[in-house]
């Protein structure tokens, strides 16, 4: 069972570690888990995650490592020195690029949990019919889910809409990490499939993934902290159903 506060990923979507640092002092012992992605990777490399596993934070890297095997599960054996808790990779990589990502993985102590991405939260049906995928957005996320499963991945990363499907055909050991979550009131900016913490929560999630709510308000540690209150009601209110 992971703890309600365990479950808010605070995106530390900015561009330098002084700017991270920034955030982080502002919310302080409220939030424990932290997301690297590729802005503040590219602009700091494997410092900034080494710089909060001292601080005793817990690390999402979301890096949607997509390519051939060999190079992916190459990329995967780098980064298990870092002892992130949590890596993406791209599901439409494939079966054999998720399996090599996996075995990769594994040879560390403390593997991390590799997580597919499956549907970006910014596509629509229309985005994905772009790209040459019929069907629409549920189906896609279901076959790329059903695939990394059997590549041995801890679990996806998808919408909250698509969650309740998720649970009903994996189960509760499958790990659904959703971005996009918007507190009531906030812009959806240029996500497309958004949920509020709460209907997110009671929809399946395991963990929330939440940016500029958080790192844009004037208030960052309250509106933390106000997320937090949405995800555990959301908990009870799951539980009770």
């Amino acid at each position: 069972m992971i703890p309600p506060r365990d479950r808010l990923i605070v995106a530390l979507d900015v561009p330098t570690a002084p700017a991270a640092r920034d955030v982080m002092q502002e919310l302080g012992d409220s939030v424990v888990f932290y997301k690297v992605g590729l802005q503040l990777f590219t602009g700091e490399g494997p410092t900034i995650v080494r710089e909060l596993k001292r601080g005793g934070r817990k690390v999402f890297l979301d890096l949607k490592l997509h390519d051939i095997p060999n190079t992916v599960a190459s990329a995967v054996r780098s980064i298990v020195s870092l002892n992130v808790d949590l890596l993406t990779i791209h599901a439409a990589g494939g079966l054999q690029m998720m399996k090599a990502a996996v075995e990769a993985a594994a040879s560390a102590s403390k593997p991390p949990q590799i997580l597919a991405v499956t549907v970006l939260t910014s596509f629509t049906d229309q985005d994905l019919a772009q790209t040459g995928i019929p069907g629409g957005t549920p189906a896609q996320v279901l076959r790329m889910a059903a695939l990394a499963r059997e590549a041995g991945c801890s679990g996806v990363v998808s919408s909250a809409l698509e969650a309740p499907m998720l649970r009903r055909q994996f189960g509760e050991d499958l790990v659904v990490l959703v971005p996009g979550v918007r507190p009531k009131g906030s812009a959806a900016g240029d996500q497309a499939r958004t949920a509020q913490p709460g209907e997110a929560i009671r929809a399946g999630a395991s963990y929330l993934v939440v940016g500029r709510p958080i790192t844009a308000a004037d208030n960052k540690k309250a509106a933390a902290e106000a997320i937090q209150e949405e995800i555990s009601l959301g908990l009870r209110q799951a539980v009770a159903l």
